[in-house]
């Protein structure tokens, strides 16, 4: 694994951003690990939670864009700390663009804030946990109306790895129908590859049943 993927698995376990316990899911399903990024709201989260989603980006995407795009409202301060981390750790300078929830009627006006897109454009798409994918597909709706951008990938913050209503997760689901590449910064392997080594779990009070108890949800619930 990374060193920038074992890095991040820290910083969530640190600002309680991953919890482990028993928790609802929209879904339905009782899961034994929540995944909450509201709870990275200092100046030094934002800014390490861009860095992470820069390293990312730059680790997989090889072709030139020119924008990265966050829905609102949890995509907004991802895709500003993005390409923040994008200029000052990477030299690579791009714009960023997000939609408001409503169209604005007055000065400037419009459902876009940022960069106006053109079909010339190449965006990434920049968002935290995809459940059902109504976020991706409500923003290629939005995209094809505002200048009908390329998107080149999405990059979230961490991949379930879960079936959705059918036998493939949302993720698969997309990739097939609408031919996006997604990039998560670490999938729920990863995490629990990391919370396997002694010494790093016990340090956050995880113990070989909590593990157990996410293997085996992946076991009932997981996709390859």
């Amino acid at each position: 694994m990374k060193e920038y993927k074992k890095e991040f698995i820290t910083f969530l376990l640190e600002s309680k951003a991953l919890k482990f316990g028993e928790f609802t899911l929209k879904s339905g399903r009782l899961s034994p690990y929540f995944l909450n990024t509201g709870m990275l709201h200092t100046g030094r989260a934002i800014n390490r939670l861009g860095s992470f989603y820069a390293s990312t980006i730059v680790d997989n995407i090889k072709d030139n864009y020119t924008a990265i795009f966050g829905p609102a409202y949890k995509g907004i301060p991802l895709a500003i700390a993005t390409v923040n981390a994008l200029y000052h750790e990477h030299g690579i300078d791009v714009h960023y663009t997000f939609n408001r929830k409503e169209v604005k009627d007055h000065g400037d006006m419009g459902l876009m804030v940022g960069k106006t897109l053109s079909a010339e454009d190449k965006v990434i798409l920049v968002d935290d946990v995809i459940t059902a994918g109504t976020a991706v597909r409500e923003s290629l709706d939005i995209l094809k109306g505002q200048g009908n951008p390329q998107l080149a990938a999405v990059i979230i913050s961490v991949d379930r790895m879960e079936k959705g209503t059918g036998e493939k997760s949302a993720i698969q689901e997309l990739t097939e129908s609408a031919g996006l590449r997604f990039y998560p910064i670490v999938n729920i392997l990863d995490i629990i590859e990391f919370l396997k080594t002694p010494s790093l779990s016990g340090s956050y009070g995880i113990d070989a049943s909590m593990i157990g108890k996410m293997e085996e949800y992946r076991a009932k619930y997981g996709v390859n």
